[in-house]
């Protein structure tokens, strides 16, 4: 799908440049700037997360990928429940370096983690059923979408890209900031249906929405607050729902 994104033509670092420096050469390409229209924008990120095939046929990337100035654990792994735990944790872990300890929100992590993701995880791989890793986005917000001025296409950049579960590209629509929210996950569900078992839908992208929370924290610790407790209340509603098995 190259209309998708701005081509790139060359990358590297500068020469004798202290800090290290690094360029990125794109096309310039005139843009909008109005919200995306829904309808074609959801249906072309429908077909890259339908099209897209991972070279490994596993969840991951072939190179160190960052979500803001964030390095992603991207390292290859078939198992999806696996894979999402190890990088959900990582952001964690990093938001507590950033922001400062909190028992109880550390001991809720835990809970989350060790009883709560396999429960809503697993499901996808279990009974017989296959789940595909597409080319995600990463972190596709407002900021990083627009619409080329002349042809109307839709354009996306900044990347935080990885082989992933489609669904897990949504979980950031579902944060009140983003301006995308209800309208936009229908347009995409419309090309792109729900993952089996379809009951869980909601609570995965509730998961899922973690991930991105963390990361506003770790970039913006003036908003810590707020976004702890967001956090906070999203990981005990999935506890209470999904308790420990016998």
């Amino acid at each position: 799908m190259p209309s998708f994104a701005p081509k790139t033509y060359a990358w590297g670092k500068f020469r004798n440049c202290t800090p290290d420096t690094f360029f990125l050469l794109l096309d310039f390409l005139p843009l909008d700037n109005e919200l995306i229209e829904p309808s074609l924008f959801c249906a072309r990120l429908a077909e890259l997360h339908l099209t897209s095939l991972s070279p490994t046929g596993m969840f991951g990337f072939p190179i160190t990928t960052y979500h803001g100035p964030n390095e992603q654990n991207v390292e290859w792994n078939s198992d999806w429940c696996f894979y999402f735990t190890r990088l959900l944790t990582q952001f964690f872990d990093r938001e507590i370096a950033a922001n400062g300890p909190w028992p109880r929100y550390q001991w809720i992590f835990e809970q989350l983690i060790f009883h709560c993701v396999p429960q809503i995880l697993k499901p996808l791989q279990s009974a017989g059923r296959l789940l595909k890793p597409s080319l995600i986005h990463g972190d596709l917000w407002e900021g990083n979408t627009s619409a080329h001025q002349t042809s109307g296409e839709p354009i996306v950049f900044d990347a935080a890209a990885m082989y992933a579960h489609n669904e897990f590209e949504l979980g950031m629509w579902r944060r009140e900031i983003v301006r995308f929210g209800n309208t936009y996950t229908e347009h995409y569900l419309r090309n792109y249906p729900p993952s089996e078992p379809v009951e869980q839908w909601d609570d995965r992208n509730r998961l899922y929405s973690i991930k991105y929370n963390l990361a506003h924290s770790i970039a913006l610790p003036g908003t810590k607050g707020v976004v702890r407790t967001l956090i906070l209340d999203d990981m005990r509603y999935l506890i209470n729902k999904y308790p420990p098995l016998a």
